[in-house]
Parts: C-alpha cells; structure tokens; sequence
C-alpha cells in the first residue's frame, strides 16, 4: 500500500487511443492521486441482431468494470481524504444515438451512477469528473465501422438493416469528419479537469456537440431532440449534410482565428 506522501495514478484501457495518450501526458504529473476509467467496448447495429450475452458483455466492461476498480480505490481514497476518479464518459451517456442503444444506455448507466456517488465523496474531498467526448477518430472506431459495414445483421428486418448501411453510416463517416476529435485532443482536455483545483463534475470535449445535448434539455417532453434527429436523418439528408458543412466552415473559421486548437 502506498504511505500518504506518494502519488497513486491508475489509468485503465491505456493499450492504445486515448488511455494511452494520457498515460504519456501524465507520465510525470505528480501532484495528486488519480483514477482514470478509461476501458470501455463499443457495439453499433440493429438490436436485435445483438444477443442478450453481448449486452452483457458491454455493459460488463463500460459499467460493472468501472464499478469494481472504484470500489478497490475508494478505502485509500477516503482514508486520505483526498483523490480524484476521472472517468471517460460520452455525450451519448447524455443524449442517445441511433443504433448505438447498448452503448448509450451503459454510459447513462455510469452517469446516472457516478453523480449518485459525487455527492457523497465530497464530504471525503474526493472529486468525480465525467469527461465526455463526441465522436472520436480512433483506429478502433474506424476498424468497427468498416466491420459492420459487411455484416448481414441475422434476425433484423431488411428495411432496417437497409436503414443501418444506406442511411446511418454515411451519416456517421460524415459526422467523424467534421466533428471527430483526436485521442491527443481528449487527453488534453482530461488532464486539464485533472489539474483544476475545483474539479468540474462534467467536461464535455467538443463545443460543436453542446447545443444538441444542450436542447434536450431545454425541452422536457423529449419530442423536440428525438423529431429533429429523425426528421435530419430520414426526411431531410441534404439538410443534414448542409449543416454539416456549415459545421465545416465554422470549425475551420474557429481553428484560424485561434478560438479552438486544432485536433
């Protein structure tokens, strides 16, 4: 066990993308005792081409994972009165994406549980912080997109499957695009939540990605999101790619004038 002077830092999923970077950014910070989450398995598709055991195995991972290594830290942790969990969340524990269900619905698992916790660890000086990121361009996402892109989806209907590859993942390449940030990018924006002396509870790392999590709250039926995501994906296409021009020209306006680093 670690005697109070030493500096505890674990950082879980850092094989490669975005743990990875942030272990080398972190490599000689030695200023406070940190967990960062960052382990976590993707799945996109119809759900019902998705098993019950696969769910599981997302959920066990994104969620139950996370669970188990916060409670292996929190004895030290709180004995210190001292520490800082970070964990890697995603604008879809805010806000759901289409055909991505699982995924969101354990990362809402992990929001829901963390600011459950974050109340409680205060009175231990403990923070939780919540990063969340939009899309992200990573070998792993791009290798994941490639792969359901050539799969039947067996027990899924052909009109949606048709959905899935005709509709879904133009608009997902399109959106990585213009949007997808760098690992280096999330890295940066982590270390700059762990180096705040108030930890922040929520970060989320794309500013593009603010209004649209930003109106669902704003309405409290929850029709308005849904019907505008719909209508961007089913009815009105060219619309959606205009946007993400318009996304396109701003973001690039951005990056020239100095108001946002580039990727």
């Amino acid at each position: 066990m670690a005697n109070d002077r030493q500096t505890v830092v674990l950082i879980t999923g850092c094989s490669s993308g975005i743990g990875l970077k942030l272990a080398i950014h972190l490599a000689n910070d030695t200023k406070k005792q940190f967990y960062v989450n960052n382990a976590g398995i993707g799945k996109i598709g119809p759900i019902e081409s998705l098993s019950i055991r696969e769910m599981k195995s997302i959920f066990d991972t994104n969620f139950f994972g996370a669970v188990r290594i916060i409670k292996a830290v929190l004895p030290d942790m709180k004995r210190r009165r001292s520490g800082h969990i970070v964990m890697m969340s995603s604008v879809m524990g805010l806000q759901g994406v289409i055909f991505n269900d699982v995924y969101a619905a354990s990362k809402f698992a992990m929001e829901g549980f963390c600011e459950s916790l974050a109340v409680q660890l205060l009175k231990f000086n403990i923070y939780v912080s919540m990063i969340e990121p939009g899309p992200v361009n990573t070998e792993f996402e791009m290798k994941l997109m490639d792969e359901v892109s050539h799969s039947t989806f067996p027990g899924t209907d052909s009109e949606t499957v048709q959905f899935f590859k005709d509709v879904y993942l133009p608009a997902s390449r399109d959106i990585f695009a213009t949007m997808g940030q760098t690992p280096d990018t999330i890295a940066e924006a982590t270390i700059k939540v762990i180096k705040m002396e108030r930890p922040v509870f929520r970060y989320q790392t794309n500013i593009l990605y603010t209004p649209l999590t930003a109106m669902k709250y704003a309405d409290d039926t929850g029709n308005m999101s849904i019907r505008m995501f719909y209508n961007l994906l089913f009815n009105h296409g060219t619309c959606f790619k205009i946007s993400l021009s318009c996304l396109r020209i701003v973001t690039c306006s951005w990056f020239r004038s100095g108001a946002v680093s580039p990727n």
